[in-house]
């Protein structure tokens, strides 16, 4: 008995080993919730960073849009008759006329306010007109986005209300009749509601213009001063604003990836000290068992002997068949999958056979037999070579099929100006096979390359392309023209049809949103496809309609390098 508390003692007594095994153990979980603690905080933080360029990115679309729709609306104002003749003949009816048209547009564009200035720089016309603070009768020659608008045709500029005392952007357009113009056309775009909105959700908002001023902001104060820094622990997202030269900034603390971390730091802390936990018990455990089965053993060591030796000899044959178990599973999985495979290459290459064969045949006994035929058989022998017209298309699709699955990235790049050409061409095949219209191509080097997008040069063809086709629609005599010009770094591709031509007034409108003569168009194709080609860096234009001539589109597109 005294041995055996002597031997217990022996146990809890902290030994030098001992202590080195709990430092090294100490260490491992330090240095286990350091790695976790930076592991989970570099992945909190990409996941931040990933949620604040989301959300950066669809508040820059969302600016982009009113931006767009407030451009359109100054656009079309310069172009209103209502508006020429008020600047024209500024007489009350007119100026009232134009005054009430104004305050509807306001109110369906939601504007803060739309206003006419004459040559002077005076306003005229307000959608305010009837309100205390209207903006007739105020001059304001002195803003920069009147003087630029009769300069350069469009303006922008944002700034404090000279009237309201409240920030907004100007949007300017001159109202030019021949190569003068006759005035100005305002509209001032405010973003309260925007920046409310921003300013409900976490993360800080801010719009720089191109000098480093804040413009807009989820926190007002911030407003009309430089761009501060992000603070320390803040992470931000950075998008640019397309047309405005703006600087959209998204920050939020890191303070959340922080936590992210300590939360699984103490989770994993958490877990390895249950593991340890348990490991100690299940040693001591063990360790009590062994105490035990080494006195067991002092009273019955040669029955323990041949226990082990029974024990050894049974755990080695387990051990044997387990093996074996394994070699049979293995070598049956194995059996399996060869199978599997050897009858998939028997399925594919008996679709192949029975696609490829049958075609094969087909144009062999097609030949033969446009070799076989009597002279004075011509539909026997167009016929004959439709047949291998036909063949030589399913091999095309077959070809086609397995290119496909092409996706656009939205960037810019060297694309040849050939395949999209051939791509356009097949889409719009069958309406033109319909009016069996004469196609005239030029010839394309398939090494040149223009800069573009694939997917957005192939739209601009394709529209081109169709409407062409629809303008031959019942002439007798269809035929439509491709021709290429090189000059330097810029070529120009032109689209050519010999139907009907433009009117003047459908010349006049033709890139204006909404304006067709189509019953069932929308206006939008001919507007879309010159947005595109401006934002290759090239442009889209119609030539002056003659009468009985047809119409003609050119394309200009920058080289590649």
């Amino acid at each position: 008995m005294a041995a055996t508390i002597d031997s217990q003692g022996e146990g809890r007594r902290l030994t030098p080993g001992r202590l080195l095994v709990a430092a090294a153990v100490a260490l491992a979980l330090l240095g286990l919730l350091a790695l976790t603690f930076r592991i989970a905080h570099e992945s909190a933080a990409r996941a931040l960073t990933e949620r604040l360029a989301v959300s950066a990115q669809s508040r820059v679309q969302t600016l982009e849009s009113v931006l767009a729709k407030q451009r359109a609306v100054a656009t079309v104002l310069s172009d209103d008759a209502a508006v020429r003749q008020a600047l024209a003949q500024p007489s009350q009816a007119n100026v009232s006329r134009v005054s009430e048209k104004l305050e509807r547009l306001q109110e369906q564009t939601s504007s803060a306010v739309i206003y006419l200035l004459n040559r002077d720089g005076v306003a005229i016309a307000a959608s305010n007109w009837h309100d205390p603070d209207s903006f007739v009768g105020s001059d304001y020659s002195f803003r920069s986005y009147f003087s630029e608008a009769l300069l350069r045709g469009e303006a922008t500029q944002f700034a404090l209300g000279t009237v309201s005392r409240r920030p907004g952007l100007y949007l300017s357009h001159d109202v030019p009749v021949g190569d003068a113009p006759l005035g100005v056309i305002v509209v001032k775009v405010e973003f309260d509601a925007m920046e409310q909105g921003w300013a409900r959700a976490a993360e800080t908002t801010l719009v720089s213009d191109a000098a480093g001023q804040v413009i807009l902001a989820s926190a007002p104060g911030l407003r009309f001063a430089p761009l501060p820094p992000a603070a320390a622990g803040q992470v931000s997202a950075r998008r640019e604003v397309p047309g405005a030269g703006w600087v959209l900034w998204v920050r939020a603390s890191s303070a959340e990836a922080a936590r992210a971390a300590l939360l699984a730091a103490g989770t994993v802390g958490f877990l390895f000290t249950l593991l340890l936990g348990g490991g100690l018990w299940g040693l001591r455990a063990r360790t009590r068992a062994v105490r035990r089965a080494e006195t067991e053993r002092r009273y019955r060591a040669d029955l323990e002997r041949a226990v082990e030796a029974r024990t050894r000899d049974l755990s080695d044959e387990m051990r044997e068949r387990r093996a074996a178990e394994q070699r049979l599973a293995q070598l049956q999985g194995e059996m399996v999958q060869a199978n599997k495979l050897a009858t998939l290459g028997q399925i594919t290459a008996g679709v192949a056979h029975e696609v490829n064969t049958p075609l094969a045949t087909i144009r062999l006994l097609a030949e033969n037999g446009r070799h076989m035929l009597p002279e004075g058989a011509p539909d026997l022998d167009r016929n004959l070579g439709q047949i291998l017209r036909m063949t030589d298309r399913i091999a095309q699709i077959t070809t086609e099929l397995r290119g496909f699955a092409r996706k656009a990235t939205g960037e810019l790049g060297p694309v040849p100006l050939k395949d999209a050409l051939d791509a356009a061409l097949l889409l719009t095949a069958s309406r033109r096979r319909a009016q069996d219209i004469r196609l005239i191509l030029p010839e394309i080097p398939p090494d040149l390359r223009v800069m573009a997008e694939t997917v957005r040069l192939e739209q601009i063809l394709v529209n081109l392309i169709q409407n062409a086709q629809e303008a031959l629609e019942g002439r007798a005599d269809p035929e439509i023209r491709l021709t290429l010009q090189e000059d330097g770094p810029v070529l120009r591709l032109s689209v050519s049809d010999n139907g009907p031509g433009l009117s003047p007034g459908i010349a006049a409108g033709l890139f204006t949103p909404f304006a067709t003569s189509k019953p069932e168009g929308l206006g939008l194709g001919l507007v879309i496809s010159q947005e595109i080609a401006r934002d290759f860096g090239g442009s889209l234009a119609a030539e002056p309609p003659r009468a009985g001539e047809g119409a003609t589109f050119h394309l200009d597109l920058p080289k590649a390098a």
